[in-house]
């Protein structure tokens, strides 16, 4: 099971916003090539990007960012989020060095849009389903959908997206512990999840790990490494152990 540090960009900074609120928003660093280096060198195998401000704006805004990240980074996995709407975003950024895209709003809105671009760049293509109460929610969180979250994956388990990235917007952000039984339920369309929000300590991992046989491939880690609640080194030994 892969711990994976989450490197969320806004307007070129990293931040954590609570519960997906532009609003509320903290800044942990103004160098976001440094922080990847930070979390890579306390042992992180893969980096998780957000493109916030692209999130809302439905286009990449924060790319320069990502490119100089993937550049410093050499050959490590980096995923990347928000924003990602178009065949020619994705090349672009598979071009630039980043190994996976997350469509998230697009999957939504657009399901066979996912189906081509699993065609088109196989292997590369990871599903972001962001729910509240079960919910998907779209373009940034501002929007909640009708659509269920295990409906969503089930959706694309035949189409060969590598992994879901499963948030429970409740909890992202609130340090308030990871939604197991949701993840799981999630992880049960056939894809493997990655687990994100609300990730605070040991226990959480513990618990993701009690559960990875039934498809949990690795947990995101926002507020909790940055504040000091979870150590990145000491999670991944006991995802290793």
């Amino acid at each position: 099971m892969l711990m994976i540090p989450a490197i969320d960009l806004k307007d070129g900074q990293c931040v954590r916003l609570r519960q997906g609120r532009m609003d509320d928003a903290t800044v942990f660093s103004d160098d976001p090539v440094a922080m990847a280096a930070h979390w890579v060198a306390q042992g992180a195998r893969r980096l998780h990007l957000v493109d916030l401000n692209g999130a809302f704006a439905g286009a990449p805004v924060n790319g320069d960012a990502v490119r100089a990240i993937a550049r410093a980074q050499g050959a490590l996995p980096i995923q990347i989020g928000g924003g990602i709407r178009s065949a020619d975003t994705i090349e672009a950024y598979l071009q630039a060095g980043v190994r996976y895209v997350i469509l998230g709003t697009k999957a939504v809105k657009d399901p066979d849009f996912v189906t081509r671009m699993c065609r088109e760049f196989p292997g590369r293509i990871i599903v972001g389903i962001d729910a509240s109460a079960g919910l998907v929610a779209t373009d940034g969180w501002a929007e909640v959908s009708e659509v269920k979250a295990v409906d969503l994956a089930r959706r694309f388990a035949a189409d060969g997206v590598s992994a879901i990235v499963y948030t429970d917007i409740q909890r992202d952000g609130m340090m308030q512990g990871v939604n197991v039984a949701a993840t799981v339920a999630v992880a049960e369309a056939g894809i493997p999840v990655i687990a994100s929000g609300g990730v605070t300590n040991l226990e959480d991992i513990r618990a993701l790990k009690a559960v990875a046989a039934q498809g949990i491939l690795g947990a995101i880690t926002g507020r909790a490494i940055y504040e000091g609640t979870l150590d990145l080194a000491a999670a991944q030994a006991l995802c290793d152990a």
